[in-house]
């Protein structure tokens, strides 16, 4: 079964007639386990299945958009080259192969599906759309950032963080910028004791939550990087 309505289909073509320039997806799965383990509730990746049709639907939608389907325990290697260790994941390349360093753990649905619409029109063009002021800050970056994400596919102001740290990924290479669908991951979301979304972890180090404005996430990574001690400040 089709996961795009025959109507969202139309849109999300139209939509993607602004692509500038080539984009490919690259979607990290695993596949199904043909045993059934004492006290498994639920398959290992219950979205695997969704987010590979999701992505080979969209392929179809442009000639500028390609897809590729990796299963994670296949090609161990090229998934450690992406840095990814969960599915399902999807990273963003450029049309030169280059990595965006923008990522989705977890179907992009609900809320997070424009997102990724959003997201392929900016890599498509190769640039972001954060002030000229944040961009000047990106380019003084020397150390690696990493903002991990947290939503839900029916939060509404989850796609404002999830942007802004992706485009901030595309902005500077030093950043990667990962959505993370917190029902997915839950062990990952009780790691960091997400009690609501959106919620942004900076570096394993510093949390924001809700979805604030650019320059608020411009100030925290400048606090941060000015004092990294090293340690882990309790959240709130």
């Amino acid at each position: 079964m089709p996961i795009l309505k025959e109507k969202d289909r139309q849109a999300v073509a139209e939509r993607l007639e602004s692509l500038a320039g080539p984009v490919k997806m690259l979607l990290f799965t695993d596949s199904p386990s043909p045993l059934i383990l004492p006290g498994q509730a639920s398959p290992p990746c219950p979205y695997c299945k969704e987010a590979a049709a999701l992505v080979q639907e969209l392929a179809e939608l442009s000639p500028l958009l390609s897809a590729e389907v990796v299963e994670l325990k296949k090609q161990p290697e090229k998934a450690q080259a992406f840095g990814v260790d969960k599915v399902p994941a999807l990273v963003l390349l450029a049309g030169d192969g280059s990595d965006t360093r923008v990522r989705f753990y977890g179907l992009p649905s609900g809320y997070e599906f424009a997102t990724l619409l959003e997201d392929l029109l900016d890599v498509g063009q190769r640039a972001s759309r954060l002030s000229q002021e944040t961009k000047e800050f990106l380019a003084t970056l020397k150390a690696p950032v990493h903002l991990q994400v947290f939503v839900t596919p029916t939060c509404p102001y989850c796609p404002q963080a999830v942007r802004l740290a992706h485009q901030m990924a595309l902005e500077s290479p030093w950043v990667q910028g990962d959505m993370i669908e917190a029902m997915e991951f839950q062990e990952l979301a009780a790691r960091y004791e997400v009690m609501g979304v959106p919620l942004t972890v900076i570096n394993e180090s510093q949390y924001i939550e809700g979805a604030v404005p650019e320059e608020h996430l411009v100030q925290a990574l400048k606090e941060i990087l000015a004092d990294n001690t090293g340690e882990v400040p309790a959240k709130g």
